[in-house]
């Protein structure tokens, strides 16, 4: 360990040490963790487990649930949330609501009064992604915690034309560690030079002495379709990754465009380099049951997102060479088929994972790897000629 990864050690052992023999101050903190609503509304949702959102990341601002119908929904509902400890909302939690006309806003305040943040609670019908997805949607996000920074968070529209916040990336966790960055900087960003239009680049960077030190060297670029946690960057990197939206659709086929050109030096997760070994990207998609035999919820993140018992059909994307141009790839889902009854009450999730270094996870990979990926395209079963 070399003498600033030492220094950095200390300072963060003595901060530590400092902050467990203060006397305990009010909380500043002013978070939602999670909501709920209560089971007496279960008919307005597919699933038991779309009425509660747990493990809500530090940053969000948006709580989504999804219904069947607003037109059916009772015109207020009661949703309960879970707190920082200390904190308080307005309005009351656990007051009954009007959502039918648009999201409803609450104010967290912190346990010591200084800090406040905005929610919009939103009841959402449950909508289908399109099939031909592109990049041409995203806007900036400074993130509250580092005001210095910005980067590219993309959106979809689904095939009414409305907003669909379905895509994720670990932009929001390299946040952490930036400083004065701009979109362009991070690992996952759009970039005019699509293959038509704007398209999607992920870039493989070096987490600098601090992942080092925490034996998380690099930051694969990635997008996929769910929620990024961003509590877990630290203590457990495969649980940031929260995969997959209901869907009503049973895909079959994935397509897009994409090129890629790997880093010099493949590295492992201590940063010694792997002779021989070259740099791989990542593009696949997963169908999967969203509950188990007793209807609780199956969640799918890094850690299972290929191997999950649920999982009904899984397309790969192989033979990604390195290339210049623009090349386009196809690849079917393998697997079983979904059950036609269960289908109809969104009973199956759905996700799209890309990256620039295919063992990201496992912080292996090169630093310099960029995938660019455009016009992707999911056929569904009856889409398929």
């Amino acid at each position: 360990m070399n003498h600033t990864k030492i220094i950095l050690l200390i300072l963060i052992i003595c901060v530590t040490v400092t902050s467990c023999i203060k006397d305990e101050p009010a909380n500043m903190e002013c978070d939602i963790l999670s909501a709920s609503v209560d089971e007496a509304y279960a008919e307005y949702f597919y699933s038991p487990s779309n009425m509660t959102i747990g493990e809500i990341p530090s940053g969000s601002s948006q709580i989504v649930f999804k219904v069947r119908s607003l037109n059916v929904l009772p015109q207020t509902v009661p949703v309960t949330f879970s707190l920082s400890e200390g904190a308080t909302i307005s309005p009351v939690n656990g007051s009954a609501q009007d959502f039918t006309s648009g999201p409803v806003v609450y104010t967290v305040t912190s346990e010591d009064g200084t800090w406040k943040r905005k929610y919009e609670v939103i009841f959402r019908e449950a909508s289908i992604p399109s099939s031909k997805m592109n990049f041409e949607h995203f806007e900036e996000e400074t993130p509250q915690a580092n005001k210095s920074t910005k980067y590219h968070v993309f959106y979809s529209l689904d095939e009414q034309g409305n907003r669909q916040d379905i895509w994720a990336s670990g932009n929001a966790g390299v946040a952490i560690m930036s400083s004065n960055w701009g979109p362009e900087q991070y690992p996952t960003y759009a970039t005019p030079d699509g293959y038509s239009g704007y398209g999607l680049c992920l870039k493989t960077l070096s987490a600098g002495v601090f992942g080092e030190l925490f034996g998380k060297p690099i930051a694969a670029g990635n997008l996929f379709i769910g929620r990024f946690i961003n509590d877990n960057v630290m203590t457990a990197p495969l649980k940031t990754t929260d995969f997959g939206i209901p869907i009503g659709r049973e895909p079959v086929r994935l397509s897009g465009w994409y090129k890629y050109s790997p880093g010099s030096k493949f590295t492992d997760k201590n940063m010694n380099v792997i002779e021989g070994r070259t740099d791989e990207p990542s593009i696949y998609g997963v169908f999967w049951r969203n509950t188990d035999e007793n209807g609780k919820e199956v969640k799918l993140d890094g850690s299972n997102i290929l191997s999950s018992p649920y999982i009904v059909s899984i397309a790969q994307a192989s033979n990604l060479t390195s290339t210049d141009k623009w090349i386009h790839f196809e690849t079917d889902f393998e697997g079983g088929r979904a059950d036609a009854a269960i289908l109809a009450e969104m009973g199956y999730n759905f996700t799209l994972v890309f990256t620039s270094s295919k063992a990201g996870d496992l912080f292996e990979g090169a630093v310099g790897s960029t995938l660019y990926l455009d016009e992707i395209e999911v056929t569904y079963a009856e889409d398929r000629p």
